[in-house]
């Protein structure tokens, strides 16, 4: 496999010890309600839905937004507020928001938030802020996942991730990128165990790898 989805993936594929599923689980899984559910309930005005949607994608969106921007554009731009600002947009115009199927919307909204950044960035460097005193010596290097893996990788896994069926792209993008567990999984993506989400996501990675090594 790849060697840029190791480095990307593999790191964080392992759930942690406090969200590992036991066997007897299933039942819990099955409690949890896909992101999906609760668009048809803010579609239909429940504002606890709204609340919910939020709650689960804040956290999540805030810590990829801090991996994907330098550190110098976190200085420039306000993260939190911007993230907010396009989950907020997101969840209160659902009706605007068609989804192909189960486990769309992480997809969506990370997309959303991705092309935001690119146009910040953009902005900032057309017309840039006088610097301060205390911005004299801001870092002006890569992201933080940049560093990792390289500029070079990072293009082509993005690149790649572009190439594959949709739904595969969306299962990376929960599992790798937003830090779904695997019964979270399960339930967006309508697969009836973890251990089924944990196969469907494997698969969707190979694929990634093969996508990549072509490129």
């Amino acid at each position: 496999m790849s060697a840029i989805v190791h480095s990307v993936v593999f790191p964080v594929m392992t759930d942690s010890p406090e969200r590992s599923i036991p066997p007897s689980a299933d039942a819990a899984e099955r409690t949890v309600e896909s992101s999906m559910d609760l668009l048809l309930r803010a579609q239909a005005g429940d504002n606890r839905a709204v609340d919910e949607l939020c709650a689960r994608y804040l956290p999540r969106l805030r810590r990829w937004a801090h991996g994907r921007l330098p550190w110098s554009s976190r200085r420039v731009l306000d993260t939190e507020d911007l993230v907010q600002d396009v989950l907020i947009k997101a969840v209160t115009h659902v009706e605007t928001f068609h989804p192909r199927h189960e486990g769309a919307f992480a997809g969506y909204v990370r997309q959303t938030l991705l092309n935001r950044l690119r146009d910040e960035g953009r902005k900032e460097r057309r017309h840039p802020r006088l610097a301060s005193i205390e911005d004299e010596h801001v870092d002006e290097g890569p992201s933080p996942l940049e560093n990792a893996i390289g500029k070079d990788a990072l293009e082509r896994y993005e690149a790649a991730l572009q190439r594959l069926k949709p739904q595969d792209r969306e299962l990376i993008i929960a599992r790798v990128e937003l830090g779904f567990s695997a019964a979270e999984i399960a339930a967006e993506f309508g697969k009836p165990s973890a251990g089924a989400a944990q196969m469907a996501v494997t698969r969707a990675l190979v694929k990634l790898a093969e996508e990549i090594s072509r490129g």
